[in-house]
């Protein structure tokens, strides 16, 4: 293996990993297999590229060879890879658990109106020729007497657990 195409791979490989941040998952797995095929797949940045790969199988829609290159990742010499394969095969093999639509929420779609159509207009009244500042509401008064004033020693049992604390590790250091 070239110096020169471990460059190469590790360039694709980054171009792989941005394509794939950026949503474009066709494009990340035609480029992270280009990595990858320049890459000795039982090395460490051979096993990391292969990891995104199945990721973006994935993501791609490519379930079924996500789960097979996890396949033959949990055998990878590297410890990493080989676990991070195990959880990913994992969490794709799981059962779909089906949502109930109350937890759904549905998003409009908004592509069919035009521009023009049915606008609402939003009046702000701005008129302040009243000149009379806006009152505030006077805030409710309280009856002290319905007020629990006792004290629940909360901070006395907090103080003593400290002093106790702390003259054990005193004690301790002797």
């Amino acid at each position: 293996m070239s110096t020169d195409s471990i460059e190469i791979a590790k360039t694709l490989y980054q171009q792989g990993q941005i394509a794939f941040e950026n949503g474009q998952y066709r494009e990340a797995v035609e480029t992270l297999e280009k990595a990858s095929a320049l890459l000795s797949r039982n090395t460490r940045l051979g096993g990391e590229v292969q990891i995104w790969l199945a990721t973006a199988y994935e993501a791609a829609g490519r379930l079924d060879d996500a789960i097979d290159l996890c396949e033959q990742l949990k055998r990878h010499p590297h410890a990493e890879t080989s676990i991070q394969a195990k959880r990913l095969q994992y969490i794709w093999k799981a059962p779909k658990l089906n949502r109930p639509k109350e937890w759904m929420t549905e998003i409009p779609d908004f592509s069919r109106i035009s521009d023009n159509d049915n606008k609402t207009k939003l009046v702000v009244n701005t008129n302040k020729s009243s000149g009379e500042p806006k009152k505030r509401p006077e805030p409710e008064e309280i009856d002290l007497s319905q007020v629990n004033t006792k004290d629940n020693s909360f901070i006395g049992v907090g103080l003593v657990v400290v002093a106790l604390t702390v003259l054990y590790l005193v004690w301790l250091s002797f």
